[in-house]
């Protein structure tokens, strides 16, 4: 693990996992307040307009690329979404939903121009048996309430069905 801006690397140190004391407010405040003068664009909050135009997007790509998404939250600062394993490999699927979404606040100006929206390096973990995903489903859901926002259940997230052993199951009681 490395960071990738060698002026972003000088404002801590880098640990790897959650730190056993945990910072203050005041002193994530000051790191924030630090970091944002080192960043190459300004720090974008994403208010209700914003949200709801990533939300747009996202349920667009889901549609036209026919994936399957069981959790998605478009929150204050960042976007979680849980997609079924697909045709396409997973850092096309990153671009396809994230160009989709810059190109929309891009053309309702809702953000400059110029800015990029996302992070040069998304997060993608892969989920791969039942329990997995019922635990990122839920820590997706969560992620609402820690933003003060309400849970809300997109018309383009499909219930979690057990895949891949709603099959088997559908097999055994034929």
């Amino acid at each position: 693990m490395r960071v990738i801006s060698p002026k972003l690397a000088e404002l801590a140190e880098l640990h790897f996992g959650r730190k056993i004391r945990q910072p203050t407010l005041e002193e994530l405040k000051a790191f924030y307040s630090r970091a944002e003068g080192l960043l190459n664009h300004p720090v974008i909050w994403f208010e209700a307009p914003q949200r709801q135009a990533l939300v747009e997007a996202i349920g667009d790509v889901v549609a036209r690329e026919r994936f399957t998404c069981w959790a998605c939250a478009v929150l204050s600062n960042h976007v979680h979404i849980l997609v079924r394993k697909h045709r396409m490999l997973r850092d096309e699927m990153r671009t396809v939903i994230q160009t989709e979404c810059v190109q929309r606040l891009h053309e309702l100006g809702l953000v400059p121009a110029d800015h990029p929206v996302f992070s040069d390096r998304a997060c993608d973990v892969f989920k791969n048996d039942v329990p997995a995903v019922r635990n990122c489903i839920q820590y997706i859901n969560a992620n609402f309430s820690k933003h003060n926002l309400p849970l809300t259940i997109y018309p383009f997230i499909t219930p979690y069905n057990d895949w891949p052993l709603h099959n088997r199951r559908t097999k055994a009681t034929r």
